[in-house]
């Protein structure tokens, strides 16, 4: 079929040109090729000599003799020069066919066919760079035709996929890839063929023959044109990216492990619950890391056993009993429905415990020898269930075993390899590690709740002239136990010391310095200081905390430490500083005063009948364990039925709230003060410490009730001896008064001694004061500041037995300094309706 030759065919790119001689020798014809590549137009070309018009001077001799010898018929092939056109004279080379003709009255005439020698060394050079390059190229190439088949494909193509290159032709997409590859590549071949657009590292997955291992290769594709620009292929450059596919995921999975790692530092330990520290590690691991997981914990750990619950150097296994008791405390699972079993006895497998079961694992399971050994160790998949593959990873903290975790993968996924065997025993350890923290943070915590409940007074205590009702609540469970206390202390003469303190500071040492400080604060009230020296005494105490020696630097533990370790620790302690706040108060139901002194404490809160509360200005002073300020005191005359509180700063201030609004919202609870105390307290509670749960919380609440008029008696007597006498008939008669008949003897025998004492080594007036309530108290005040001192009289001494005999009939006596001089006192148990008891022989002999 005839078709004409487009622009651009193979005769362009070579440049063919034809003209004709006549039997004249002259230019019968002159093609257009022909002018373009002498650069001599037809009207300048015919009936002239070929020789005169393109050849140069030197060669025209030899080109007529050539043009003869056509012209008599002989056929002529060589390279001939000429001059070309515009270049100044330069010449070029052409290759010329000859081919005698004969017209039409038979004369002899030719036909030249003229090549541009030029344009066919480019050709044989651009042939033999395109050979050396799909050749000699390290990568496939290969080359589809517009049917998708192989027209070419090149030596390393073939190496991967066998075979010689030229077995290639004629094949198709097909007998390389199957399935959705081989899909997705002739659809990628045919949109490259439609459009021309050109695609870039198109990912293919396939296997190379006589090889199982899965190979990745990277393919560029772009469509071929022929001169005339109509598409005659794709060409292919397929590389293998293999290694760089594996490094690739090798180090996705190291982010991805690394990323993980850090979610798990960021999310397990948050709590100090084991609970949920449990669960916390299964959230980080499941879905990304395998589909199911579940967490068990030695049983002993979880009742606070204090022996250790498991070191893998100590095999807490037997042969019989399978492991030690464990309990499933966390499960989680990607998949519905589904928990993975566990090997159990020898003919047959068994269920995974429930939730909060308590279980064992049989001696030569896996889980059990990798509770015994300390490594992790793979679990067989049941061939009947899902589970290809699971990792069961011994728990360890500090070279114990705490616990195990199984990780799972179901069917589908990808079994666990050496990286991520790796991954799960980091996992598990750092879980371990959080695990153990919070079951020694739990048995710290169980110790100072212990510590801190038996140093504060148990239930409401009682007290003359007050109604008490106190509060004790500790932190959230995400706080440690703090240093809080409060405390009542009966004094002589019915008198009542209030006491709330805070020290600064979390923990079993806060709890061993709290109790330190109520120790010494009930000492030093016992010794019936005034409030100000009391706390400047305490002050002392407090800046002797954390030395060595001292209860606190020993942190309530017994163990023995190396030499070099307890150097270390009595520095850490030499380095701390323990500061405390306390208000100190001492309530006088005589004269319903109350005297404060304040350490860097929250002030006092008092609300009188018919009155908004207030806060007391009581001087802050500095905290204790501060020094160097004295303590200043504060008087002040409460009213019948007014309600005086003490409290910690837990109830008033935390991170989100200001003191200020706290102490407002605490004077504003306080608007009903005539309710039960109890009212009153939970009232106090329910408004501020839903809103302040971030410290402990001491509330001391107290109604002034005072002792009546009538229950105190009150002289003042003479320096002189009949006085003595005078005050056993007040005496006397008050307590007939009173109808305490039984006590008439006793009191005025004790009266009798300490109002001679008063005269003897005393000075000034002598007063004598009687105070009956749940007590008889009997009190001789004098100006002298000598006190009283009890000795034991020798056999041949006189005197010197009234102290002893005070000491005797009396539940308890005693003297105080006052302000101008002293004070001693007895106190008499009231009668309950029972006889006295007897005295015995040597109680009745050391009177004498």
């Amino acid at each position: 079929m005839w078709q004409s030759s487009p622009p651009g065919s193979i005769y362009d790119y070579i440049r063919v040109a034809s003209f004709s001689i006549g039997p004249d020798g002259l230019i019968e014809k002159w093609s257009r090729r022909a002018a373009g590549l002498f650069g001599v137009a037809a009207r300048d070309a015919l009936g002239k000599d070929p020789v005169e018009v393109f050849l140069p001077g030197e060669v025209r001799r030899e080109g007529r003799r050539r043009v003869g010898e056509v012209l008599d018929g002989k056929e002529w092939t060589g390279l001939v020069p000429f001059r070309m056109p515009g270049k100044g004279g330069a010449h070029g080379l052409a290759e010329i066919y000859v081919m005698p003709s004969e017209t039409a009255t038979g004369e002899r005439a030719a036909v030249c066919i003229v090549v541009d020698v030029r344009a066919l060394r480019r050709i044989e050079t651009d042939l033999a760079a395109s050979q050396a390059i799909f050749g000699q190229s390290p990568f496939g190439f290969v080359l589809f035709g517009t049917d998708l088949t192989v027209v070419r494909a090149n030596e390393r193509f073939a190496t991967v996929f066998g075979g010689r290159a030229d077995d290639h032709r004629g094949r198709t997409v097909a007998d390389y890839l199957t399935g959705t590859e081989a899909d997705r590549l002739t659809a990628t071949l045919e949109r490259v063929l439609e459009t021309g657009n050109s695609v870039t590292d198109l990912q293919l997955v396939g296997t190379a023959p006589g090889d199982t291992e899965r190979r990745h290769w990277s393919m560029n594709l772009y469509r071929v044109h022929s001169g005339s620009g109509r598409p005659i292929g794709i060409a292919g450059l397929a590389t293998d990216v293999t290694r760089r596919h594996t490094a690739a995921r090798e180090a996705a999975s190291a982010r991805r492990n690394l990323a993980l790692l850090n979610e798990a530092s960021a999310r397990i330990g948050n709590s100090l619950d084991l609970e949920t520290t449990a669960r916390e590690l299964l959230d980080v691991a499941v879905p990304v890391f395998c589909d199911l997981a579940s967490v068990d914990l030695y049983q002993a750990l979880l009742t606070g056993d204090e022996a250790a619950p498991g070191s893998w150097n100590a095999l807490p296994q037997d042969a019989v009993g399978g492991s030690a008791e464990l309990r499933r405390v966390a499960f989680a699972s990607a998949v519905s429905d589904a928990v993975p079993a566990h090997p159990g006895p020898p003919g047959g497998t068994t269920g995974p415990p429930v939730l909060g079961a308590v279980h064992r694992y049989p001696f030569g399971s896996p889980c059990a020898i990798a509770l015994r050994t300390g490594r992790a160790a793979d679990v067989p998949g049941d061939d009947r269930g899902f589970v290809q593959s699971t990792l069961a990873v011994p728990m360890v903290a500090h070279d114990t075993v705490v616990g195990l975790v199984r990780f799972s993968r179901t069917k589908g996924s990808e079994p666990f390899d050496d990286r991520d065997r790796t991954l799960a025993t980091e996992l598990a350890a750092r879980a371990a590690v959080c695990i153990d923290n919070a079951r020694l943070y739990r048995r710290e915590h169980e110790r100072a709740l212990i510590l801190q409940r038996s140093l504060l007074p148990p239930g409401d205590p009682e007290a003359a002239g007050l109604d008490i009702a106190c509060r004790y609540l500790p932190g959230n469970t995400a706080n440690e136990v703090g240093g809080d206390w409060f405390d009542v202390i009966e004094l002589p003469g019915h008198r009542t010391a209030l006491v709330v303190g805070d020290v600064m500071g979390r923990g079993l040492r806060a709890a061993v310095a709290m109790g330190e400080l109520r120790t010494a604060v009930r000492t030093l009230a016992l010794l019936d200081l005034e409030p100000a020296e009391v706390l400047s005494a305490l002050d002392e105490v407090a800046r002797g905390l954390g030395t060595p020696g001292s209860a606190s630097s020993a942190g309530g533990g017994g163990a023995q430490w190396p030499a070099r370790a307890a150097h270390k620790s009595r520095e850490a302690d030499l380095s701390e500083v323990y500061l405390a706040t306390c208000v100190y108060a001492v309530y006088d139901p005589v004269t319903r005063r109350c005297t404060f002194a304040n350490a860097g404490h929250l002030p006092p809160v008092v609300v009188e009948p018919g009155e908004a509360a207030q806060l007391l200005d009581v001087p802050p002073g500095m905290p204790l364990g501060v020094g160097g300020e004295p303590f200043e005191e504060v008087e002040v005359e409460l009213k019948e039925g007014a309600l005086l509180g003490l409290y910690t700063d837990g109830l008033v201030e935390s991170r989100d709230h200001p003191l200020d609004e706290g102490l407002a919202a605490l004077r504003k609870a306080l608007v009903a003060p005539d309710q039960p105390l109890e009212d009153v307290c939970d009232r106090v509670l329910g408004s501020l410490h839903t809103r302040h749960g971030e410290d402990d919380i001491a509330l001391l609440m107290a109604r002034i009730q005072g002792l009546p008029a009538d229950a105190v008696g009150d002289w003042r007597l003479p320096r002189e001896l009949r006085s003595v006498g005078r005050a056993r008939e007040l005496a006397r008669d008050q307590l007939t008064s009173w109808g305490l008949d039984e006590l008439v003897d006793t009191t005025e025998l004790l009266v009798s001694e300490l109002v001679t004492n008063a005269l003897r080594y005393g000075e000034g007036e002598i007063r004598l004061r009687l105070l009956r309530d749940r007590t008889l108290v009997c009190e001789v005040w004098d100006a002298g500041l000598v006190q009283p001192r009890r000795r034991r009289a020798r056999d041949t001494d006189e005197g010197g037995r009234g102290l002893q005999l005070v000491g005797l009939l009396s539940a308890a006596w005693g003297a105080r300094r006052t302000p101008r001089g002293k004070t001693v006192w007895f106190e008499l148990p009231l009668p309950d309706g029972r006889p006295p008891a007897e005295r015995s022989v040597e109680e009745l002999l050391s009177m004498f």
